[in-house]
């Protein structure tokens, strides 16, 4: 078979590999669509992870189909449609240092258990959607670190794909109203696509005054002015200035949710916000949402596919590489095989 490979800094190619066996209690799974995340990228620049420098296999967003079920194996059955915990797996992380790479013709789940290796999935559920199972956990798993949100008023700063992802969560999870901010004006479509019911381009509009308008307003501290009634801020952009503009704007105890990578370092006032009290969240990975989001994915297909920018062929994965590591010049990149 084929595994996309990271061969060189700077260069992955499709190398010929083979397949693990796979014994009575493993899974084999066909993959049918794996996404592009920007650690493939990062990992293609670097010349792969420390642990597997020059020889690191790719992809960890993998949607694929059962061909082969061990003796052992048990609620699954051959031709399910499966989505995958790819931090589950015996051999290492898949496509994050660990021997196999989604990016791949066919992996092996070892010793696979439905809900820790595995679920299986509607099959008319599409496979470019049901390869954004991983990503959305990383949405997800930021939605539940806002904690209890039904009925509450939230923004979402940044309009990739955790970003649109968040925004579906917390509807999900019964939240009263979701903005979304951004500053390019077809991610800002694509938020109103996938069901926002507002959004705010940061470039022209003043955030704050217009969350008051779309929120309701609260009186500050000690006549500092009004606030936005907003409940939860959601950091899904990464720059200094969605830190700043949440923390300038937030009201008495409400909470902002960090879930980008932020390259830079952030100077904070901290004299400027403790009177506000801010609850300050962090949020890393899918500790239980890996196939918890499968259920609001199941529920919206309709939207997430929204956050789908490009489809590519297996055939052309280095491609599809590159595309997703080209600044500005896509969304969210997914790779299709035959």
């Amino acid at each position: 078979m084929r595994t996309l490979t990271v061969t060189a800094p700077d260069r992955a190619e499709l190398i010929e590999t083979e397949l693990p066996a796979a014994g009575p209690r493993d899974l084999t799974v066909k993959i049918r669509a794996c996404g592009i995340c920007g650690s493939d990228v990062l990992y293609a620049h670097l010349g792969g992870v420390p642990s597997r420098p020059m020889t690191t296999p790719l992809g960890h967003e993998p949607a694929g189909e059962v061909v082969a079920v061990g003796a052992e194996v048990e609620g699954v059955q051959v031709g399910d449609h499966v989505v995958v915990n790819p931090m589950a797996n015996r051999d290492g992380i898949i496509g994050n240092g660990g021997a196999q790479g989604a990016l791949s013709d066919a992996i092996v789940l070892f010793d696979a258990r439905p809900g820790v290796h595995f679920r299986v999935i509607p099959k008319d559920i599409p496979w470019e959607v049901a390869a954004l199972n991983e990503p959305m956990a990383v949405a997800y798993h930021g939605v539940n670190r806002s904690g209890d949100v039904a009925g509450k008023k939230v923004v979402v700063f940044g309009a990739g794909p955790v970003g649109l992802g968040a925004a579906i969560g917390f509807q999900s999870k019964g939240a009263a109203h979701v903005t979304v901010v951004d500053v390019v004006p077809n991610r800002l479509e694509k938020a109103l696509l996938v069901g926002a019911d507002a959004v705010i381009d940061s470039s022209r509009e003043d955030v704050a005054e217009r969350l008051r308008e779309l929120h309701g307003e609260v009186p500050g501290f000690m006549g500092q002015g009004t606030k936005p009634d907003t409940d939860v801020y959601y950091d899904a952009a990464g720059v200094a200035p969605v830190v700043h503009t949440a923390l300038r704007a937030m009201k008495s105890r409400a909470v902002l949710t960090i879930v980008a990578v932020h390259k830079k370092p952030i100077e904070i006032d901290f004299q400027e916000v403790l009177t506000t009290e801010p609850d300050i969240r962090w949020s890393m990975g899918y500790p239980t949402e890996i196939f918890e989001v499968t259920d609001s994915i199941i529920a919206h297909a309709d939207r997430y596919r929204h956050i789908i920018s490009d489809l590519v062929p297996f055939d052309d994965a280095e491609r599809a590489l590159a595309l997703a590591g080209t600044p500005g010049a896509t969304d969210k990149v997914v790779v299709t095989f035959d």
